[in-house]
């Protein structure tokens, strides 16, 4: 049975989604222009908050890590790969990369997808202050 972890935020006036290579979630009640990788505040759980087997699960090469982002009635399914130096660490935000640059904030490396990418109909709905539900499963 795959590992699962959940992570709901809220949008922002701010959110552009316009990175080219990563994009975040974070725990912070606040977002400016300059954060463009940044799809939505408030995250009620953070990196380590992590159940240890999830993490475990996601430090290998050989790990798939799918995130689902949720907004409204809208979703897109984000894949990339674990890594042996996933710490899931941090305790503010998350963040998920088209590289294969590690550190306490990274939980997928990788990534098909960075802030760009996301479905403008997403974006919109964060911008407009929506929330957004991020399921991770990791295989």
């Amino acid at each position: 049975m795959p590992e699962t972890e959940t992570v709901r935020a809220r949008g922002h006036e701010h959110v552009a989604a316009e990175h080219a290579s990563t994009w975040e979630l974070t725990s912070d009640d606040w977002l400016t222009p300059a954060g463009d990788c940044i799809l939505g505040i408030e995250a009620d759980t953070t990196p380590a908050d992590f159940d240890s087997a999830f993490v475990a699960a996601c430090q290998s090469h050989d790990a798939t890590i799918e995130a689902t982002l949720r907004v409204g009635d809208r979703e897109q399914t984000i894949v990339g790969s674990g890594h042996p130096d996933l710490s899931f660490a941090d305790d503010r935000s998350l963040v998920a990369r088209t590289s294969d640059y590690v550190d306490d904030r990274t939980v997928m490396v990788n990534a098909d997808t960075a802030a760009e990418g996301v479905d403008r109909e997403l974006v919109n709905g964060l911008a407009d202050g929506g929330s957004v539900e991020c399921v991770f499963r990791v295989e």
